[in-house]
């Protein structure tokens, strides 16, 4: 069975070598700055006492008024997984550091989150719509996508 290593024992790894990276934990997940996600991944794939040698998925969230990314690792070597999030604010030009070149597999999921959310990966090399179109107006599973929200009621039971 694969070990769940939480977001406090995480944490206190990686204030060790980031001091200034984590800013929250809870069993999850560690909550990194947004400027260090890359060379927080980075150490975590390269350091042999992690090892997370897989990037399971990356999968964004819009809360309004931030979006967060939360990135799903496992290291095989050592059966382990853990989740490393980090928060984005601003809804003009989300910005954060690409993992693409921590992980490979990172392209598409990048892609994915530029294309939907709006949330822009420096240093991609090839960021572009991959669902949507060209051209295409928005991102559609931003909360705000369809203004004003279409009215729903729930169905009067009975």
């Amino acid at each position: 069975m694969t070990t769940a290593v939480t977001g406090n024992d995480l944490a206190d790894t990686l204030r060790k070598r980031f001091p200034d990276a984590v800013v929250a934990e809870d069993e999850g997940a560690v909550w990194v700055m947004p400027a260090a996600i890359r060379d927080v991944c980075e150490y975590l794939r390269g350091d042999a006492s992690h090892d997370y040698a897989l990037l399971n998925a990356i999968t964004g969230v819009d809360y309004v008024d931030h979006f967060e990314m939360v990135y799903q690792m496992t290291s095989i070597a050592r059966n382990a997984s853990t989740v490393v999030k980090t928060k984005v604010y601003g809804r003009e030009a989300p910005r954060l550091p690409s993992v693409i070149s921590v992980w490979k597999g990172a392209d598409l999921q990048e892609r994915e989150i530029f294309d939907l959310l709006g949330v822009a990966f420096e240093g991609h090399p090839n960021l572009k719509r991959l669902l949507t179109w060209e051209g295409f107006e928005g991102h559609p599973l931003r909360r705000d996508y369809l203004e004003p929200p279409l009215p729903y009621s729930w169905p009067q039971g009975g």
